[in-house]
């Protein structure tokens, strides 16, 4: 699952580029959009629910969720608009990072307004990691499909854009196969998220 990918031609996008790229094609005609997230520490700066996180206070993190509601509403509206089906898949380590902990609760309010979100225990998927873990990437349609790209820091920085239809579509049947393996969100978030403690967390 997955083997052709490091061997994939890509041209590389900042993230201005990346961002114009993807809004072209999100706009062209495709019909799905799916999201395999698979890192475990992101840096989210301008979210004020993840400064607050990051800045220790767990609390106000959590209560600022709310202020994206209006946001991802629109954004579901827009691809109900254009007849694109979202799909994410996030892949969780365990013992859960604080990083993802925030997320899922993020997560959480874009599943109540309507999100096609799935979560995969990575201890399910050892055997496919073995020599690499599987791909940070975006799939539109069997157009476009981009690896997300971070700095050493965990800032998002741009992408690799893939345009090989073979490779969009193995990668597209490795992505189906992982999200029927996965748990269903609000499953999970209950019996994995729900429980844990408040996370300790050093100023970022």
């Amino acid at each position: 699952m997955f083997d052709s990918f490091p061997l994939g031609v890509s041209e590389r996008m900042d993230r201005p580029a990346y961002h114009a790229d993807f809004r072209r094609i999100y706009e062209s005609g495709i019909t799905y959009l799916n999201k395999l997230e698979r890192g475990q520490e992101f840096k989210e700066r301008g979210f004020p629910s993840w400064e607050a996180f990051a800045a220790g206070d767990w609390e106000r993190s959590l209560s600022l969720i709310g202020e994206k509601r209006s946001i991802y509403a629109q954004q579901f509206r827009e691809a109900a608009r254009l007849g694109i089906l979202e799909r994410r898949l996030r892949v969780v380590e365990f013992p859960v990072t604080p990083y993802v902990q925030w997320e899922l609760f993020v997560l959480r309010l874009r599943v109540e307004l309507g999100d096609n979100i799935r979560v995969l225990d990575a201890r399910k998927i050892s055997e496919i990691e073995e020599s690499r873990c599987v791909p940070e990437v975006v799939i539109l349609g069997d157009v476009a499909m981009y690896e997300v790209l971070y700095d050493d820091d965990g800032n998002a920085m741009g992408s690799n854009r893939f345009t090989d239809k073979a490779l969009i579509q193995e990668v597209t049947n490795g992505f189906n196969v992982l999200y029927e393996r996965a748990d269903d969100f609000d499953e999970f978030f209950i019996r994995e998220i729900s429980v844990l403690d408040p996370p300790s967390v050093e100023a970022q």
